[in-house]
């Protein structure tokens, strides 16, 4: 099996909420030898409003799949590391939920999430699309401002617009703050990457190589696992099924022919869980099929994947089945 790429942080190792070494002055790398002065890293968050394609860029950037995407807002609810290691520098990206207005505590769990990650950065991405700021991208601005650390601002989904229609919106976001970069990219072309990589290791401090080069996110294969299910089953769905649905990886065997995955499908109504299953299982088993094919991709071995649909009525609103869901 792969496990070169999806990796958890050393157990006892002391972390602060970003998962990097606490008490790290001056700036070391984990045996303990000082960085070089020409070699810089740091953390740098993905922030933004839903779906405005900060997963995508994290994927793009990284050549490979660590945060499900969907057409849907509010896809990603954790913050998700993913590690971007150069020849002079590593920049460890974390995507982070969109920022909203919470409807209910796990709404207010995944906006904690998103403001927590921009305090603890050295450096922000302030992602938005290629339109006139509004009073939410303003709000946004004004918190930034009070944390006093350099924010580049991507406009993304250049590939939608015409360039002079990029003009004026660039203008308006200039008088609004005083940005030292201001880089027009799409995410889902890779346009425009390049020149936030170089923008982005200018702003970082000197600094060691936090991860191995390998590496690439923090996240354990369970938990890839389980958003791999759950990606599957909001674009199976489509508009049937709304964000009420959770996953829980309750089974995990290894032997000489594969490795027998067991997953709960959690949602809030008896409603819900029929569309998820389908006449006589049929989206049920495309939902598996599919999540499978990724599974197997992931984790480099043969998967046997056992769905079960479960109804836990309004989980949204339940702060100790969160907790159980890792929603702290």
């Amino acid at each position: 099996m792969k496990d070169a790429s999806v990796r958890a942080c050393t157990p006892g190792e002391p972390v602060n909420a970003m998962g990097r070494e606490e008490n790290t002055k001056p700036r070391e790398g984990p045996s303990g030898e000082k960085a070089p002065e020409a070699f810089r890293s740091g953390y740098v968050s993905i922030s933004g409003r839903p779906n405005v394609g900060k997963s995508t860029f994290l994927n793009t950037v990284l050549g490979q799949k660590v945060s499900i995407v969907t057409p849907k807002p509010q896809t990603t609810r954790n913050r998700i590391i993913g590690v971007k290691s150069l020849s002079h520098a590593q920049i460890v990206f974390v995507d982070t939920p969109g920022l909203h207005v919470p409807a209910h505590p796990l709404g207010g769990y995944m906006v904690r999430e998103a403001r927590q990650a921009i305090k603890d950065v050295d450096v922000v991405l302030f992602m938005v699309e290629p339109r006139p700021p509004a009073r939410a991208e303003e709000a946004v601005l004004r918190e930034l401002a009070r944390e006093r650390k350099p924010v580049l601002l991507l406009i993304n989904k250049v590939d939608t617009v015409k360039k002079p229609k990029l003009l004026p919106v660039i203008d308006q976001y200039r008088r609004l703050y005083d940005f030292p970069h201001i880089l027009p990219i799409s995410a889902l072309t890779g346009e425009g990457i390049d020149d936030v990589l170089r923008a982005v290791v200018e702003a970082l401090p000197a600094g060691p190589r936090y991860y191995p080069d390998e590496l690439v996110t923090d996240r354990l294969e369970r938990f890839m696992v389980a958003e791999i299910i759950r990606e599957k089953v909001m674009e199976i769905t489509q508009e049937e099924v709304p964000h009420s649905v959770a996953v829980e990886v309750s089974q995990w065997s290894e032997a000489a022919g594969g490795v027998h995955i067991g997953a709960n499908i959690f949602v809030e109504k008896d409603g819900q869980k029929g569309i998820i299953i389908g006449k006589r299982g049929e989206r049920l088993k495309r939902i598996g099929t599919s999540a499978r094919a990724e599974i197997e991709d992931l984790l480099d071995a043969h998967v046997f994947l056992e769905l079960f649909v479960k109804v836990k009525k309004q989980w949204r609103t339940k702060k100790s089945f969160l907790a159980e869901m890792g929603y702290e």
